[in-house]
């Protein structure tokens, strides 16, 4: 008689038999998974493997650590390291309680202006990662408007970890905050509104009830801040000086002493700690009900109106706003001025000299986003499908490849890909389709989590009777589940878009004379301290995303209004 162990090994191997078996007899299918497999094992493992042997071999291919032990002996390796691992901690901090208070402020008080503060939260998601990185130097940099004009401080020193943390903290506090939102939303208040009912003060509520129940999502956005914080680019590298860190470190490797391997290995090195707190988020995420309707009455949140807790949550989020509006305010006015701490003269010079100078970049910022959008969305769409509706062998390894590119670090993903496409017989370096590739998949996982998310909340049993009545996987996909998942599209669409449109890290090697983004010529500008050519450059990309925020909006109502009408 077989033990249970050998049982379940045999029911497992049957039903995997089966499973074969029955995807066999779905040619579709079969042909969509295998594509999907070559895909994501091409663009988002090779690169990250190629770019480990590349780091362990020498130039005959042969192993060879000497690479290691140079960076390990002759470079500032773990000094750079620690540095990032304590601004990344400091910034997943203080950026989650930020995100926290504006979150329990929005959600569960009854805070005027609700509106106002969701839309000023979000502003940094929808603009270049630099943008307040370029405002503190504009205001309280060496030539800083408040710095030397206001208050008379001259060679103000804004470089290295207190200035640096400052702009994280406001650059990834609404990652924090949205994250946060949805879990305070979908709370169930009924135990709130009990602990009220037998007497317990508002402070006893939230320190007893409402924050252990938060701290599943507290934790989440920490480790994703933490993560976001570690693979930064943009910001270090205006804003770092001798607060030295790994990805300007491996990006001064490669770019100032033209050394791959070196600089190759310094970003591998951010994949450790990335891995290990997206694992551990991931961890938490999963322990975390998806079931939104359980049948059961739930309690209306009884929104705090005590001026005495209103108030001073009013006071933090109106002085958070107001130094938003003053980063953003200050980068829109020095686009309109002619030099900025000389003449404050009005003009419209930078204006004439990005679109004279940089109109090929903005064509191709453009024209790539738009390809890579689609593709991203879509792409992230049918997985979902597959991973969530479909049962196959390999099923783990292809969730797993989906999500490669977003817990591996841009500036790595950015150097696999060189690696990786640089010699034939795939040979992309310097053409639009490895820039396309990389904004593809650097976003892929955002569509595959909301499509996922989505499809979950949803019973099978509307896509299995279309399957009943005849309609084929393809049919069902783009007729049943595809629908199902508009909001997810959007979501989709919109993330791959902004993210696409500001990337800089994942795409700054990628770069050729025959294809420039917009990121990569402000960077250069502030660089080369022309701050009105790099202000207005961050002004004319803000309004591109905003612009097509509202037609991405306007396209997807539409296509899917246009379907509904066709089955009515």
């Amino acid at each position: 008689m077989d033990s249970p162990g050998k049982a379940r090994k045999k029911r497992q191997k049957s039903e995997k038999r089966k499973e074969f078996l029955l995807l066999m007899k779905q040619p579709g299918l079969l042909f969509a998974i295998i594509v999907v497999f070559a895909i994501l094992i091409l663009f988002c493992i090779y690169p990250i493997v190629r770019l480990f042997i590349s780091c362990l071999t020498d130039k005959t291919g042969q192993l060879n650590l000497d690479n290691i032990n140079y960076v390990f002996t002759k470079t500032d390796f773990f000094q750079a390291f620690w540095n990032s691992i304590k601004l990344g901690l400091f910034v997943g901090l203080m950026a989650t309680v930020v995100g926290y208070l504006y979150a329990f402020a929005i959600t569960r008080t009854k805070l005027p202006g609700k509106k106002f503060f969701n839309i000023m939260a979000i502003l940094p998601i929808l603009s270049p990662p630099f943008v307040i990185s370029l405002a503190v130097m504009l205001l309280f940099g060496r030539s800083g408007l408040i710095t030397k004009n206001l208050l008379h401080i001259r060679g103000n020193n804004i470089y290295g970890f207190t200035w640096l943390s400052i702009v994280q903290i406001l650059s990834l506090f609404p990652l924090a905050y949205l994250n946060l939102k949805g879990m305070l939303e979908t709370l169930d208040s009924s135990v709130e509104n009990a602990s009220r009912t037998l007497g317990a003060s508002r402070l006893k509520v939230f320190l007893t009830v409402t924050l252990p129940l938060s701290l599943p999502g507290f934790l989440s956005s920490f480790l994703i801040i933490f993560a976001k914080s570690l693979c930064d680019f943009g910001n270090p590298q205006v804003l770092a000086g001798d607060y030295n860190v790994l990805s300007v470190s491996a990006y001064l490797q490669i770019v100032g002493l033209f050394d791959l391997k070196t600089g190759s290995f310094i970003a591998l090195s951010i994949l450790l700690p990335c891995m290990l707190a997206y694992l551990i988020q991931n961890y938490w995420v999963s322990k975390r009900s998806f079931v939104t309707v359980t049948g059961k009455a739930t309690g209306t949140v009884e929104l705090i109106g005590e001026k005495r807790i209103v108030v001073p949550l009013f006071i933090i989020l109106l002085l958070m706003t107001l130094f938003t509006i003053l980063m953003y305010g200050t980068v829109v006015y020095v686009s309109f001025v002619k030099t900025w701490g000389v003449d404050w003269s009005m003009t419209l010079d930078s204006y004439q000299f990005i679109f004279k100078r940089g109109a090929r970049a903005i064509k191709d910022t453009l024209l790539l986003s738009s390809i890579a959008t689609p593709l991203s969305a879509l792409l992230g769409m049918l997985i979902a499908f597959l991973l969530v509706r479909k049962n196959f062998l390999g099923k783990r390894l292809m969730s797993a490849a989906s999500i490669i590119p977003f817990a591996v670090p841009g500036i790595a993903l950015g150097i696999g890909y060189v690696a990786a496409f640089n010699t034939r017989p795939i040979q992309l370096t310097g053409t639009a389709l490895i820039i396309i590739v990389a904004m593809v998949f650097r976003t892929l996982s955002i569509g595959v989590e909301t499509g996922s998310n989505s499809l979950r909340q949803v019973d099978p049993s509307i896509e299995e009777a279309a399957i009943i009545l005849g309609a084929g996987n393809a049919k069902t996909f783009f007729s049943v589940s595809l629908p199902i998942m508009k909001s997810a599209l959007f979501s989709g669409l919109l993330n791959s878009f902004i993210r696409s449109m500001t990337s800089v890290s994942a795409v700054i090697f990628l770069v050729s004379v025959n294809w420039n983004l917009l990121t990569v010529n402000i960077l250069s500008e502030i660089e080369s301290n022309r701050l009105g050519a790099a202000s207005a450059y961050c002004v004319a990309l803000m309004v591109m995303v905003i612009l097509a925020v509202g037609v991405l909006e306007f396209i997807v109502n539409g296509l899917f209004a246009r379907r509904r009408r066709s089955y009515e």
